[in-house]
């Protein structure tokens, strides 16, 4: 059998072994050793683990991952998340699909403390759904809204997805945050665009809230304005060049946890339950990190990923079609394959074909999180809408992919937008390090 082959043959036994449940980072794990093993022996399988093992935890930049998860578990486990919600509310509750909108604005500003998908959708879905379900929305606007929304914490910064995606193509995570920040906003307004769009095609689906006088509005702001704080101090300390991300991640969970603290908010169970949660949650993101290592050489060792460079180039499509074919394999994917899996699965394939295409990495790196994002709201797995059942359990799983499926109109919508007009995703970069 020949290298190539062989490289075919264990992704097809990676996915084989996740099908059947195994963790990702396992299943790349076994199949980068044992890949190795048959290619080159068993002594360069055993010195592949011990290094890339040790070098992929001793990596000084993945310290950003637990110290932002720990920030995110924080401010849930204080409450502040519902407060960001109650502003949010109080500012556009009252127009028609106000409540839906409100939840994506929340969704929005608390995936700046989670970086995470998961996290934002139930934190926010926890809060959002009993309150759109009192006022009589519509299941599928509702549960749609939550399940687009949580795909912000992807995108918008801290996002675990452009950590990985850092680690695994050697570029700036300074820089791939900023680049998540215009990307994530035009993807908000796409969202409360969409709802709009919904409540004037059905006014049932999303009726207007109450109207909040203006005194109270700017009392919803003011109990929402220490988590913010903590936001803008994170991301523009970040952009000025103050601290490094692993800096800002420190300086933003301290700031929380002292702010959790003297609010009277955290009690010891709750303290507990945030660490246990933040140490599960990093745990599973350094296996799949440790997987990938493994799994990248011996891919190179099989020609894998350049066997199919050589392939795309040869259909005479031109970069532009190239990348539509990318785009294309990311949806496709997505629909059967875990976000971060995904992410780390793909990236060691399609990035070097992007960077002889002359594509900018930054750049690249916020169409392929965007892409993973409408993956994530794509049956049949929509790792998100399986998320928002768990709080919406009485709400049918059918309801809730035609719930989405308007959002994920949306999201296209802004994923040719920067694909036309690149500087919405590089302006912010570029000046930051011009």
């Amino acid at each position: 059998m020949s290298d190539f082959l062989i490289g075919l043959s264990g992704l097809g036994i990676m996915f084989i072994l996740m099908i059947l449940r195994m963790p990702v980072g396992m299943a790349m794990l076994a199949v980068g050793f044992f890949g190795t093993m048959v290619l080159n022996g068993s002594r360069s399988a055993n010195a592949l683990l011990v290094t890339e093992t040790f070098s992929a935890t001793s990596n000084y930049s993945l310290t950003v991952v637990p110290l932002f998860i720990l920030m995110g578990n924080i401010a849930s486990a204080a409450g502040f998340s519902r407060r960001l919600y109650e502003a949010a509310f109080a500012w556009v509750g009252r127009l028609r699909g106000g409540l839906a909108s409100a939840s994506i604005v929340g969704c929005a500003a608390f995936a700046a403390v989670s970086g995470s998908s998961v996290a934002t959708a139930v934190t926010i879905g926890k809060v959002a759904l009993p309150e759109m379900k009192r006022f009589g929305y519509s299941d599928g606007l509702a549960t749609g809204a939550i399940a687009a929304g949580g795909t912000l914490g992807f995108l918008i910064p801290p996002s675990t997805g452009f950590v990985i995606y850092a680690i695994l193509t050697e570029q700036s995570i300074g820089q791939l945050f900023m680049a998540g920040v215009l990307p994530g906003l035009l993807l908000t307004v796409l969202f409360m665009a969409t709802v709009t769009l919904v409540t004037l095609r059905n006014p049932a689906a999303g009726p207007r809230g109450a109207e909040v006088p203006i005194r109270e509005r700017f009392v919803a702001l003011l109990r929402a304005l220490p988590l913010i704080f903590v936001i803008v101090t994170s991301i523009g300390g970040i952009y000025l060049g103050v601290f490094t991300p692993v800096e800002a991640a420190g300086i933003g969970a301290a700031l929380v946890i002292v702010m959790a603290l003297l609010s009277g908010k955290l009690d010891r169970e709750s303290v507990v339950r945030a660490v246990s949660d933040t140490i599960r949650t990093t745990a599973m993101l350094y296996l799949i990190i440790i997987g990938a290592n493994l799994l990248n050489p011996f891919l190179a060792l099989t020609h894998l990923p350049a066997t199919l460079g050589e392939a795309m180039m040869s259909t005479g499509l031109g970069p532009y079609g190239v990348l539509l074919l990318i785009v294309v394999a990311y949806l496709v994917l997505g629909m059967f394959m875990d976000g971060l899996a995904m992410l780390v699965v793909t990236i060691p394939i399609f990035f070097p074909i992007i960077m002889s295409l002359g594509f900018d990495p930054i750049w690249f790196g916020v169409i392929a999180v965007i892409v993973i994002e409408m993956g994530m709201i794509t049956p049949p797995v929509g790792l998100n809408v399986f998320v928002v059942k768990s709080v919406a359990g009485d709400v049918p799983m059918a309801t809730i992919f035609r719930g989405v499926l308007p959002f994920w109109f949306a999201m296209a919508v802004g994923l040719l937008l920067i694909v036309i007009f690149p500087q919405i995703a590089l302006l912010i970069p570029q000046a930051m390090f011009r």
